[in-house]
């Protein structure tokens, strides 16, 4: 009988322990990293902010990342945080060096396979590329991002950047990168398509 009573008691206490906050990875690039801006500006510290009662965001994003440097990095963040959810924004930097779209496409399969084979669940956004480097290279660089959502059946998220790219304001002197200005107007077009998915 008190063998029985311990260890009922055993199981309470363990029923009553709080399981450890899901963590939701970043892996990104400059576009993530609030690039020449503190990084409490950038929309991935905004993130945090308004996830901070259900979830754990670390922003993993580094500026002038490839794929292959994300990929390369993956396994030992995958290790470190054991994530739940990974937010997949890499690609533009390798549209910017005219890397091969097929190169593209392999790493970030590369990538969604290894998170999911450690039940991650991967959102996939969309990167757009400037007008300059030519319509022929932009079809087959942007087409790499649904394909893969199919392929993979993953939710692929719309560009963050493609409604305001425009707007006066949002992008620095260098025609690239996003401002502080931009942030805020980044977290709230990525929140409607994201923030139904995390629930």
């Amino acid at each position: 009988m008190l063998c029985l009573l311990l260890a009922v008691g055993h199981a309470d206490a363990a029923d009553g322990q709080s399981s450890p906050t899901p963590v939701l990875l970043i892996l990104g690039d400059s576009l993530s990293d609030a690039y020449n801006l503190p990084r409490e500006a950038g929309w991935a510290h905004g993130l945090a902010e308004r996830l901070a009662d259900d979830k754990r965001v670390v922003n993993a994003s580094i500026s002038g990342d490839t794929t292959a440097g994300g990929l390369a990095r993956l396994p030992a963040l995958l290790d470190e945080h054991q994530p739940s959810q990974l937010l997949l924004i890499l690609g533009g930097n390798d549209g910017l060096r005219a890397l091969s779209p097929a190169q593209l496409e392999r790493n970030l399969a590369a990538i969604i396979e290894r998170a999911q084979a450690h039940s991650v669940e991967v959102f996939l956004m969309q990167i757009r590329l400037p007008a300059n480097l030519g319509p022929a290279y932009l079809q087959r660089f942007e087409a790499v991002y649904p394909r893969l959502a199919e392929q993979y059946g993953l939710e692929l998220l719309p560009f963050f950047l493609e409604d305001i790219f425009d707007e006066p304001g949002m992008i620095m002197d260098d025609g690239i990168h996003p401002s502080e200005q931009a942030q805020p107007k980044m977290l709230d077009a990525l929140w409607l398509s994201l923030s139904p998915l995390l629930e």
